[in-house]
């Protein structure tokens, strides 16, 4: 999944046995991740959302978070934001809350 305004890159990598996914910035070294871990059948735990410095102050943890929604939508599972930043973009977003565990 590629945002068109920024050219960033989010790509999802099972990680042990849940997963996380990267951002990849153009001509940047550093990355994104917001990483996962399964709860239960159907449920992830989204724990960690890290945005190095380097590229900090460009949304890219809100594009991390907005795919794991849109994953979400997709394969039909919920999450549970134990990871501080996602709670809160769950609280902006209240058309999330069908998503929310």
């Amino acid at each position: 999944m590629s945002d068109q305004n920024t050219g960033v890159v989010i790509s999802h990598h099972d990680h042990g046995s849940g997963g996380k996914y990267v951002a990849d910035i153009p001509g940047e070294k550093a990355t994104g991740t917001l990483e996962w871990e399964p709860q239960s059948d159907g449920v992830r735990i989204a724990t960690h959302t890290i945005v190095p410095p380097e590229i900090g102050g460009r949304g890219i943890a809100a594009l991390l978070v907005e795919r794991l929604i849109a994953d979400a939508r997709e394969h039909g599972f919920k999450v549970v934001p134990q990871c501080w930043y996602v709670a809160k973009k769950f609280d902006e977003n209240p058309g999330w809350s069908d998503l929310r565990a």
